[in-house]
């Protein structure tokens, strides 16, 4: 069992929180804050064994495993590095960072220790997924020539650390993130982005649409916003149909679609937690079990696209992904 500790107290970590206490193979034993106070009321109210005031506190803990970080973007890579450096495996929230140069530095401070760093992006590991990366792979519905990835919500509350530029916030690095994810796993890293997008009155975007294209020639077109209703869609276009996903990063309800000619399908999917299913693969690889679903190369290729369709969307001209 592997035990672990969660740098922060945010609000995402009640999900992770959920998928733990759902599994025997997973130990949440402390949690740190910057303020104790909050930390041992963080602690009491989540049942962790130990409470810490200060984030270093908690990576001089010798009982832990792993750490979970949870912090605004702009402190992924920060204190990833620290905590590998103190002999910690890191499971990071996802974007690990805008800019595919920490990227690298962050996996070379990874081997260097000895420990595993796996970027969150929870979605990946349901079998909702891995289900229509077969289906696509395997000819389902002909040679892939368009997909489509959508994710918007409404944040109202303006001083949210998504809106702050000092950050790395906005709607590409906190929902836009998981469209690039999907049109990497379903065809392949894009060669070619372009992008625009309406700002906040922060400087950072709230609404981002781009479009993304690669070597095979299959074309991608994403939208994520801030501002927007609640949207959430996952669509693959091929020679001899479709594949809709109506719930394809929560998971809450999964299953697919299918359109061959007028001949529907539904493919339903086991209704199975995904943070659940994140923590037991990457405790199976630190236990030596098995491999991690997400590694450097995944991470490295994340950081290109969104680094590359930042520069599409500041320029207005279209960008190579390098």
């Amino acid at each position: 069992m592997t035990r672990w500790g969660i740098l922060s107290t945010a609000n995402i970590n009640q999900k992770l929180l959920a998928g733990a206490r759902n599994s025997d193979e997973v130990a949440m034993v402390a949690v740190a804050s910057r303020e104790r106070a909050r930390a041992e009321a963080y602690a009491r109210e989540n049942g962790l064994e130990r409470a810490y005031g200060a984030y270093d506190e908690l990576l001089g803990d010798p009982d832990l495993d792993a750490i979970y970080i949870s912090l605004p973007n702009s402190m992924h890579i920060e204190w990833a590095t620290r905590a590998l450096e103190a002999g910690k495996h890191v499971l990071c929230e996802k974007p690990l960072s805008r800019r595919a140069a920490e990227i690298e530095a962050l996996f070379d401070v990874a081997d260097r220790a000895g420990r595993l760093c796996m970027e969150a992006f929870m979605w990946r590991h349901n079998p909702q997924t891995k289900r229509l990366a077969a289906l696509v792979a395997d000819g389902a519905i002909g040679e892939l020539r368009l997909v489509r990835a959508t994710f918007t919500f409404l944040l109202a509350d303006t001083g949210d650390v998504r809106l702050n530029s000092e950050l790395d916030g906005g709607g590409l690095m906190d929902v836009g993130c998981y469209c690039v994810s999907a049109v990497r796993l379903l065809a392949g890293e894009p060669r070619v982005v372009t992008a625009q997008q309406v700002s906040a009155p922060s400087g950072v975007d709230q609404r981002f649409v781009a479009t993304l294209s690669g070597d095979a020639e299959v074309l991608a077109a994403i939208d994520a916003a801030l501002d927007l209703p609640d949207r959430s869609e996952l669509e693959a276009i091929g020679s001899e149909g479709s594949i809709r996903v109506s719930d394809p990063w929560h998971c809450r309800t999964p299953g697919l679609d299918i359109r061959r000619g007028e001949r529907d399908e539904r493919i339903a999917t086991p209704p199975v937690d995904s943070y659940q299913l994140q923590l037991e693969n990457f405790g199976a690889a630190i236990e030596g079990r098995g491999e991690p679903l997400l590694g450097r190369a995944d991470a490295l290729g994340q950081a290109r696209v969104i680094e590359a369709l930042h520069r599409a969307a500041e320029s207005g001209q279209a960008v190579e992904v390098s």
